[in-house]
């Protein structure tokens, strides 16, 4: 079983941040992160977060115990320049290059526990317009009753008791637009 994370954007240079996943490329990932610890890089901080979640979602995802897995791959590619100035003498000004990072990491079991499959997070049903506008937003739809004398509000017909319900005489719009002017 192979678990794959990326960091991408990270705000460091391709070069810099390519030291710090040298040391670690092929190690068991307790091994590797006690070895990012000591290091004194910025590129180590950012590379060991990106290992501590890949290690959260192998443990969350498929119930991989940390000391069974190591990198089996790791690499660092180019992510987007950022292009800033510097000014100088004379008035002049010179370019600044702020480039980004893109670190992928591969952790693989050492020793393989046979197929698994990850698991499936179940979510609650999305809140509908509606259902907020009436009041009901802890109900859905399946579970709402229709109680004697309410209707159900359709697409053109939101708007209008939307506004039938939240506005005063004055309104918003009234007061936005009949300001005196000087």
């Amino acid at each position: 079983m192979e678990i794959t994370t990326k960091a991408r954007y990270l705000r460091i240079s391709p070069r810099k941040a390519q030291l710090a996943a040298d040391l670690v490329r092929g190690r068991q990932a307790n091994e590797a992160l006690a070895q990012l610890k000591v290091a004194n890089k910025k590129s180590a901080r950012l590379i060991s977060k990106l290992l501590k979640s890949a290690l959260a979602n192998a443990k969350h995802n498929y119930d991989i115990a940390a000391d069974n897995l190591f990198i089996k791959e790791i690499w660092v590619g180019k992510g987007a320049t950022f292009h800033r100035w510097a000014p100088k003498a004379h008035g002049r000004a010179t370019p600044i290059r702020k480039e980004t990072s893109h670190v992928t990491v591969i952790l693989k079991e050492i020793h393989d526990s046979g197929p698994r499959t990850a698991r499936r997070v179940e979510t609650a049903a999305p809140l509908r317009l509606a259902d907020l506008i009436k009041g009901g937003a802890g109900k859905t739809s399946q579970d709402k009753t229709k109680e004697p004398g309410e209707t159900e509000i359709k697409g053109e017909n939101l708007e209008k008791a939307a506004k039938q319900e939240g506005s005063s005489k004055s309104g918003f719009v009234k007061k936005v637009f009949n300001r005196k002017s000087g």
